[in-house]
Formats: C-alpha cells, sequence, structure tokens
C-alpha cells in the first residue's frame, strides 16, 4: 500500500515537473531564436550568484516538518517566521554585493538583473507553509497546481517582453514570475493566516546544522563552473556552455528530482526497519537507473540532433558539449536516492561529507582543466569527477545501508549494458541514416524508438522483468 501510495505521490511530481520543464523548453526554444547567447551568459552569471545566496541560506523547513512524528500550527508559524527573516537577509546580501559582484565581471547591467532576480527567492522562500501537509501526507496533486500555474504566468509575460524588444529581460522575467505566481497560489490551495513567532525554532536548528552545512557546499559545487567560467570566457561561448548543461540536466530535474521527494517521504516511514530500508533504497535506485541511464546516453548520442530541434543554428557549440555533458549527469539520481536515504535517516552529516569530498574534487579538476584545455578541459574534468563521485556513492551506501559493492552492482549492472548496447546501434544507425540527408526531425523520429526498443529488448535478454501486481507495476530480476 505505502509502495502504491508513493508511486501515486511520484507520479504526480514527476508530471509536475515534466509539464513545467516541458514549458520551460517551450520558452526557452522561443528565447533562443530571438536572443543571442550572450543574453544568456549575461543572465547565467547573476543567476549563479542568486543560487549561492539561497542555498547558503536555505533553511529545510519542508524536510524538517516532514521528518517529525506529527506537528501543529505553531511548527508551520516557525517555519513562515524564519523564512521571513531569511528573505530579508538574502534581499540585503545581493544589495550589499550587487556593486562589486557587477564591477569584477565588468559588466554593469548586471546590477539591476541582480536585484530583480533575488526576487524570486524571496517569493518561493514565502510560499504557504501549510503546503507541507499535502507532502506528509504523499500527496502532491497541489504541487502540481502550483508549479504549472506559476510556469504557465511566467511563460506568458516572458514571450511578451521578448517579442516587444525586451532582450534578455525576458529572461529575468520567466524565472521571477514563476515564483511569485506559485506564491499566490499555494496559499489559495493551502490557506494559512501567518503569525510571527520563533517559539519551535529549536526543532528546526536541530535538523539545520549539517544541512545548512551541506547545503553550503552544494552551492559551491552546482555553481563553481559557471562563476569561473563566467568570469573568463566571453558571454556568448559561455552562455553556450549553460544552455547544454541545462539540456543535459533535464532527465534528474525533470523526471527524477520530484520523485525523491515521493521517496523520502515512503523512507521515512520505514525508517525503523533497516532491512526494509535496504530494499527500499535498492529497488528506488533500480527504478531511477532504468529510465535515467538510457535517457542521459540517449542524449549524448543525438546531441547534434536535439540542439538543432531546439535552439537552432546558432547553437552549434552547446551540441558538441552536450554529449559528453549529458554523460556527467548518470551517476546523479543514485546520489539523490542516498540522499533522500540520509535526510530519513536523520544523517544530514553524511551529506556534508559527500559534497565535500565533490567539492574538493572541482576545486582541484575543473581550474586545471580550464588552464590545460580551455572548455574543453572544463568538460573532461566534470567527466572525471562524475566517475569519481559514483564510487564515492557507492562507498557510502556500503557504510549507511550496509549493502556491498557487489549487492549494488548487480542491482544496476544490466542498465549499464543495456544502455552501451543502445550507445553503439544508435551510432550504427545513424551512420547508415548519413547518405539519406534526413531532416533533424525525422531522424530523431527514426534512431529515438529504435533505441529505446534495443534497450528494452537487452534488459529482457538479460532476465528483467516488469510485472504488475497489488495496482502497481514492480521491476524484478529474474537470476537474482
Amino acid at each position: 500500500m505505502l509502495a502504491a501510495k508513493a508511486m501515486k505521490g511520484a507520479g504526480w511530481l514527476v508530471l509536475s515537473r515534466f509539464v513545467g520543464r516541458l514549458i520551460d523548453f517551450v520558452t526557452l526554444i522561443i528565447l533562443a531564436r530571438i536572443l543571442v547567447p550572450a543574453d544568456f551568459g549575461l543572465t547565467a552569471i547573476a543567476a549563479s550568484l542568486i543560487a549561492i545566496v539561497e542555498m547558503v541560506l536555505e533553511v529545510p523547513i519542508v524536510q524538517a516538518l516532514l521528518r517529525r512524528q506529527s506537528f501543529d500550527k505553531s511548527h508551520l508559524d516557525t517555519g513562515f517566521t524564519i523564512n521571513l527573516l531569511r528573505s530579508l537577509i538574502v534581499t540585503l546580501v545581493i544589495v550589499a554585493i550587487a556593486w562589486p559582484f557587477a564591477q569584477a565581471y565588468s559588466d554593469m547591467r548586471l546590477v539591476p538583473v541582480l536585484l530583480a532576480l533575488s526576487i524570486a527567492p524571496v517569493a518561493r522562500g514565502l510560499a504557504s507553509p501549510a503546503m507541507v501537509v499535502f507532502a506528509r501526507d504523499i500527496s502532491f496533486l497541489q504541487t502540481f497546481i502550483v508549479e504549472l500555474s506559476g510556469k504557465i504566468f511566467a511563460f506568458a509575460f516572458a514571450v511578451t517582453i521578448v517579442l516587444h524588444g525586451g532582450g534578455y529581460w525576458a529572461i529575468v522575467a520567466n524565472s521571477v514570475l514563476a515564483a511569485v505566481a506559485g506564491m499566490v497560489v499555494s496559499y489559495i490551495l493551502a490557506p494559512y493566516a501567518p503569525r510571527l513567532t520563533l517559539s519551535r525554532l529549536s526543532d528546526f536548528m536541530t535538523f539545520a546544522g549539517w544541512f545548512t552545512a551541506a547545503q553550503i557546499v552544494t552551492a559551491l559545487n552546482g555553481q563553481f563552473d559557471r562563476i569561473l567560467l563566467g568570469r573568463f570566457l566571453d558571454k556568448g561561448t559561455f552562455g553556450q556552455y549553460v544552455l547544454g548543461n541545462d539540456l543535459s540536466i533535464f532527465p534528474t530535474q525533470s523526471f527524477i528530482g520530484p520523485a525523491m521527494q515521493s521517496v523520502m517521504a515512503a523512507f521515512s516511514s520505514i525508517n525503523t526497519d533497516a532491512e526494509r530500508m535496504r530494499l527500499a533504497f535498492l529497488k528506488a535506485v533500480r527504478a531511477v537507473m532504468l529510465v535515467s541511464v538510457p535517457v542521459c546516453t540517449g542524449i549524448a548520442v543525438s546531441a547534434d540532433l536535439i540542439v538543432e530541434l531546439l535552439l537552432g543554428p546558432n547553437w552549434h557549440l552547446a551540441a558538441s558539449l552536450l554529449q559528453f555533458l549529458a554523460l556527467t549527469v548518470l551517476p546523479i539520481p543514485y546520489y539523490q536516492t542516498l540522499y533522500s536515504f540520509c535526510l530519513a535517516t536523520d544523517r544530514p552529516a553524511q551529506l556534508m561529507k559527500i559534497s565535500l569530498i565533490e567539492l574538493a574534487l572541482r576545486l582541484l579538476l575543473i581550474p586545471s582543466g580550464f588552464w590545460l584545455m580551455s572548455l574543453d578541459g572544463v568538460v573532461g574534468a566534470r567527466l572525471l569527477i562524475a566517475g569519481g563521485m559514483f564510487l564515492v556513492y557507492l562507498l557510502y551506501v556500503r557504510r549507511l545501508a550496509q549493502l556491498s559493492l557487489r549487492v549494488q552492482i548487480l542491482n544496476i549492472w544490466k542498465m549499464a549494458v543495456a544502455a552501451m548496447a543502445m550507445a553503439l546501434m544508435v551510432t550504427e544507425l545513424r551512420a547508415g541514416l548519413a547518405p539519406l540527408e534526413l531532416p533533424a526531425l525525422a531522424e530523431m523520429l527514426l534512431i529515438a524508438p529504435a533505441g529505446l526498443l534495443f534497450y528494452a529488448a537487452v534488459l529482457f535478454a538479460t532476465g528483467m522483468r516488469l510485472s504488475r501486481a497489488a495496482g502497481h507495476f514492480a521491476l524484478h530480476d529474474r537470476w537474482l
């Protein structure tokens, strides 16, 4: 019953994120065909700073409430008050550093862009805390409505602005208005009357210590390459890198990330049973890798077609970057499952340690790669970091969940083999189709289903089966 409820909740979250990302893609296509890469480079520099400030100052209100056995109105009031104070601090920090940051990047346009973008984290922080009640019940229809409303509202305004010559301000408006509209809708769906109090502060701060420290390191991990490259590359080249990277992380943002909220809720409900937690972890990892591995591999072998179809002829560099950046995403779903496991078992300190290892690798390899081979060196460094971190994830799961490396590898190796076979097949198919000089859309419509069917066939041949029982689907390996 719990598994079925978790899958239903995950379904709404995945649908929410997928539809939201679909709207983002439509917006991106329109903006990319009207604006130039330098416009995306400019706004990406500002967005990177905003992301760091937002994550550094984030307090895990929802996560802290989800892991409690019960909570009342005073917990919601305290959570709202904390977020209000955090929003004020975010605003003050951005105002204080906007001018020197713009001077450091030799572009004073960053000042108004930063000030405008700072509205988004404030709006997200002030959303109705009562939305957590739905998450606690593993019911995410309301989350779907909130995200969809914000995306549609932002899309309409962004397209209007760019069509009227607003330039890069359309990108800014899209980010800000989605957050503001989402905040408004959250109060419609989850009415809440704020009362300022910090009476339950200790309940949040006990959980927030290691989590907040881990968020700081995670922010640096996620934005370090952008901060570095934004400073030394021209904005056009940087814009190509940013969009290539954004396309590469589409699978984890659209499918895996939102599903993990439901998985964490399910983990939290069984966190006192070590054996059930181990089995639940293996099932969750197998499910997310089943989807993410072929998608990332498929993006890598068809990057040129994807970029041509979505962005147009001005983004060739983004295509050459995407085929490698997509492979760096492969270990992320494994980490996302481990992340949910750590939060559900009250081990945020372990997330901090993992993030510190990744940060050390990034600080060492990315500047070295950039110094040796410029942008190609950065992509190579990210591939090395992805491989190293996957090994780290395996070792931490062995320690925290008492699952041996052998058990973990046996759980997912068939997806890796099937994906490699699929990549070889698609590469050969594309070589055979090359003399026909098909349009990008026609070629994609041929290779995508062929690759998916071949991937499924290899999994079936190695003993993987998808069955339906107790009202939901389950993936199992007949040879284990």
